[in-house]
């Protein structure tokens, strides 16, 4: 089984996301807007009771916290990927090194840049004037993050959510 773990932001984000999303990411009808805080990876069925408990034990560490996110950017020329950075913060990169500390899953690929993707397998001119009209959007979101998801994959490529994790103590 596949699975990940990622923070969906508010209805208001995912909406401007997937106002671009639907012309610009071939993904964007399997899986919603999303920040990843764990790539996707295999694990048994027997393994998933562990990691999920561990989950659990990561998210009462953690008080809700505020994320923002003011511009467009891009992992180019590594990638064509146009993205909305969210701002990292102190609490966000303490919970990534936490879930990926682990001993599930590949370690993480890339260094951590929170985002959430709008534009992806994008050709070299179609990145350049997707990022160049983007880029000049001026951007204010500001939200709280008290959760995150583990998340799995279905057999036609959609995502749907196993289990959510509220942070804090309950």
């Amino acid at each position: 089984m596949k699975v990940g773990v990622v923070i969906y932001p508010s209805k208001k984000l995912q909406d401007f996301a997937n106002s671009y999303r639907k012309r610009y990411d071939p993904y964007y009808a399997l899986i919603p807007p999303h920040m990843t805080l764990k790539a996707r990876f295999d694990i048994s069925e027997s393994q998933l009771n562990d990691f999920s408990n561990k989950l659990e034990e990561i998210a009462q560490k953690y008080q809700p916290f505020t994320i923002t996110a003011k511009k467009i950017s891009t992992f180019h020329p590594v990638n064509n990927v146009v993205y909305l950075k969210v701002n990292p913060t102190e609490e966000l990169e303490k919970l990534y090194d936490d879930i990926n500390s682990l001993e599930y899953g590949n370690p993480p690929e890339y260094a951590f840049v929170p985002h959430i993707t709008v534009g992806q397998e994008l050709s070299e001119g179609e990145h350049s004037d997707v990022y160049g009209q983007l880029r000049l959007l001026k951007l204010d979101f500001t939200e709280e993050v008290d959760r995150f998801h583990l998340i799995y994959e279905l057999e036609n490529g959609a995502w749907n959510v196993y289990e959510t994790f509220l942070l804090g103590n309950k």
